[in-house]
């Protein structure tokens, strides 16, 4: 039995609360968070970065979408928690299921902390049907987990602006001229990070720290541990007015501001408890101002980036080569193959970490979309089979994010005939010529077609955001088919870097997926309006021993040749004679 439920159950008995919802972020919003705000996970067992636990006295569910399935059905085992599978993405089915199973009056807990203005807003909607009370400053988790850790004490550094391309005091004017109250308060780490052009190791494989910040017209307030700030860093920022104040004083100072201030927030990602420290009807919800600057890459920028995928191609060619002259020798374990890629990443100039932990899926753990593999429990890699690798590193000068599948030998009709289908769809995409105002559910529809006429699909959205040397999945743009989402609704913009990501998986047997970080730019420009259309940044090669050729067409097959041409240009001067010679073999015209 589940200790730590039934210590959590008992604390809501006491404290009159009747459901406690447990979600995956922190204080900020975050997708990947440090250890001390893993409290689904710790609760749960269940480890994916999406998902929200419900709990009464009668019944503990976790929520999560079709990525995590087959993960959430292993790891939920024998913790006292019942999977319930979402239909879509991010989609709020949790609060269905919570008025249902509602009585008359109830009382629902949550640490305000982990939920947005919209999330609180949505949540009282939903419960006001039973006359339910939601409460909104109650950390349960806290009071019965022991050993919680404390948030990270590593230092906050510089991001040089050669690399950011515009100054701190350059962004700060840009948020300034979009403001429409006294003061913005920016609660979401990515955002901060940017905006500051600083960076820290507070949650892994994002370069980001734990902070706040608060926008004025003429200064600004960074909300952090303050000795994790060197004296010659607070110097500079105060030569820009950005001042330093401790992290947990955030809403005392929002309470204190004078009396006829605004406080611009965005209603997504600022926690309820923040909110509330702002004077009544002083907060005004607006755009989110940062995302949307953040979003669109400056020309330092994407030159930076281009350059992280030389390098990082040339990682991956190294891991693929050790690998094909390993495997005829012994099996590899899948952990290893993940080790030894950010060994190769580890050499190259610049690099940071992993932009998130290698999925590694050997044959049937590649349908698992979001797999990481264990040392106790991997598979061992054969020289035959599938293999998915979906990877990434941080470097200062770009973040990269790819998936290859390839067949280490015997591969049958119906794998070629996935994988063919799967690569369709990505050229379809990829080399989409669209109007300008077009939106990413739109452009979704095109990586699903060829799979869609053959009856097959895929249950993850096509493609997100990629920040510089930030979060490898950054808002709001991206190819999906939900029409709500902002992946879905967002228009797509010149200097914008989005995945091109579709796939197909079948349970048991494979996954396969083919991954490139694709650049928005503009296609020019007729009596019929303004054109954009995609160039691809990542650099390596896709895998043409699993195509049918029989089903590719001409212009599919020019595509990839085209696309192999430039993989071989931009790498080969950083090659040796023997790898050179591989990526040409690997390269090579199809067709």
């Amino acid at each position: 039995m589940n200790e730590k439920l039934i210590n959590l159950r008992a604390a809501m008995q006491e404290q009159g609360i009747d459901a406690y919802l447990i979600p995956s972020g922190d204080a900020h919003k975050s997708e990947y968070v440090a250890d001390r705000w893993k409290t689904r996970a710790w609760l749960t067992g269940f480890t994916g970065s999406a998902g929200l636990a419900i709990v009464t006295q009668e019944h503990a569910g976790l929520w999560t979408d079709s990525r995590y399935f087959l993960q959430a059905e292993t790891q939920l085992a024998d913790s006292g928690f019942v999977l319930h599978k979402q239909g879509i993405p991010h989609a709020p089915e949790h609060l269905a299921w919570l008025r249902d199973n509602l009585e008359e009056g109830d009382t629902v807990g949550c640490d305000g902390r982990q939920f947005s203005v919209g999330d609180v807003k949505n949540i009282r909607n939903k419960i006001k049907a039973k006359n339910a009370e939601l409460v909104t400053d109650i950390d349960l988790i806290d009071d019965i987990w022991e050993d919680r850790p404390a948030l990270p004490g590593d230092p906050i550094f510089a991001h040089p602006v050669e690399f950011a391309g515009k100054s701190r005091a350059e962004k700060l004017a840009e948020i300034r001229a979009q403001m429409t109250a006294d003061y913005y308060l920016v609660t979401a780490l990515d955002e901060i990070a940017w905006a500051f052009n600083l960076r820290g190791y507070d949650v892994e494989c994002n370069p980001v720290f734990y902070a706040f910040a608060v926008i004025g017209r003429e200064q600004t307030w960074l909300f952090t541990n303050i000795e994790k700030v060197t004296v010659e860093l607070t110097n500079i920022l105060a030569a820009d007015k950005i001042f330093l104040k401790p992290y947990v004083v955030i809403k005392t100072f929002l309470a204190g501001l004078h009396e006829e201030a605004t406080v611009q927030y965005d209603k997504g990602t600022a926690n309820i408890q923040l909110f509330e420290s702002v004077r009544d009807g002083r907060a005004k919800a607006e755009k989110n101002i940062i995302q949307q600057l953040k979003a669109v890459k400056n020309p330092t920028e994407i030159e930076h980036t281009r350059r992280a995928m030389v390098k990082d191609g040339v990682a991956l060619l190294r891991l693929y080569r050790w690998l094909e002259k390993t495997l005829p020798v012994r099996s590899i374990p899948e952990t290893e193959v993940a080790e030894v890629l950010a060994d190769f990443r580890s050499k190259q100039k610049d690099y940071y970490g992993e932009s998130f932990d290698a999925i590694v899926g050997y044959k049937g753990n590649g349908a698992i979309v979001h797999y990481r593999a264990e040392r106790a429990t991997c598979a061992d890699i054969e020289a035959e089979g599938i293999l998915l690798l979906d990877s990434g590193g941080q470097y200062y000068d770009g973040t990269t994010d790819i998936t290859r599948t390839v067949s280490l030998g015997g591969a049958t009709d119906e794998e070629k005939f996935c994988y063919t289908r799967v690569l369709k769809g990505h050229i379809e995409l990829a080399a989409a010529v669209f109007p300008v105002g077009t939106r990413g559910a739109q452009l979704d529809t095109l990586a699903r077609m060829h799979l869609w006429q053959a009856g097959l699909n895929y249950g993850h959205g096509t493609g997100h955001g990629v920040g510089f040397f930030l979060n490898v999945h950054e808002g709001p743009q991206g190819f999906a088919p939900n029409p709500v989402t902002s992946r879905g609704t967002t228009v797509f913009k010149p200097g914008m870097i989005t995945s091109n990501e579709p796939g197909f998986y079948k349970d048991g047997a494979f996954g396969m997926r083919i991954e490139n970080l694709i650049l928005c730019v503009e296609a020019g420009e007729n009596e019929y309006g303004k054109w954009l259309k995609f160039e691809d940044l990542t650099l390596f090669p896709i895998d043409t021993d699993l195509i049918d050729i029989q089903q590719m067409t001409a212009r599919e097959i020019a595509w990839l040749n085209d696309y192999h041409a430039k993989v071989f240009a931009e790498l080969s001067p950083e090659l040796d004679r023997e790898e050179r010679a591989w990526l040409e073999a690997k390269t090579a015209k199809i067709g």
